[in-house]
């Protein structure tokens, strides 16, 4: 019986190390960049894209992968907003074209409800933006796992 039983548990042993070493995991990106965006001007936000997608093309040339967060607070919300963005097509045009890299448009919930109490109507945020509580704790988060900074 014990036989039997060793080659079983070897198999189950090495099943678990492959899996805990993450080869069932998806691989993650070698570098990692947060752009904050905190006013609502065009020229701002054009060049926190520009920065991301010559940040994505960068690695893509030399097959890596970079995860990119924009991070928008206070009147940078606007860029995140369907009602007033003025970027919402290149950011479309981003996230389609980032595989196999990352970007994500994050937007600061501390601020959107202060803007919706002020407007006195729920805002509405671009399709797959991500809310976070507060932009500068997420700032101050991601730098602390490593992250990058910049602020255009």
């Amino acid at each position: 019986m014990r036989r039997f039983m060793r080659p079983i548990i070897a198999a189950a042993g090495l099943l678990i190390a492959f899996t805990s070493h993450g080869f069932a995991a998806e691989p993650q990106p070698q570098h990692r960049l947060v752009i904050q965006v905190d006013q609502n001007d065009r020229r701002t936000m054009d060049f926190a894209l520009n920065n991301a997608t010559d940040v994505i093309e960068h690695y893509r040339g030399l097959d890596q992968t970079v995860a990119v967060e924009i991070m928008a607070c206070g009147p940078g919300i606007h860029m995140l907003r369907i009602d007033s963005s003025p970027v919402k097509e290149r950011i479309k045009q981003i996230r389609e074209t980032a595989s196999p890299s990352k970007i994500q448009f994050s937007a600061c919930n501390n601020t959107k409800q202060s803007m919706e109490k002020k407007e006195g109507h729920l805002l509405e945020m671009l399709p797959g933006t991500t809310i976070v509580p507060l932009g500068v704790v997420r700032l101050l988060e991601l730098q602390e796992q490593g992250w990058s900074y910049v602020r255009p």
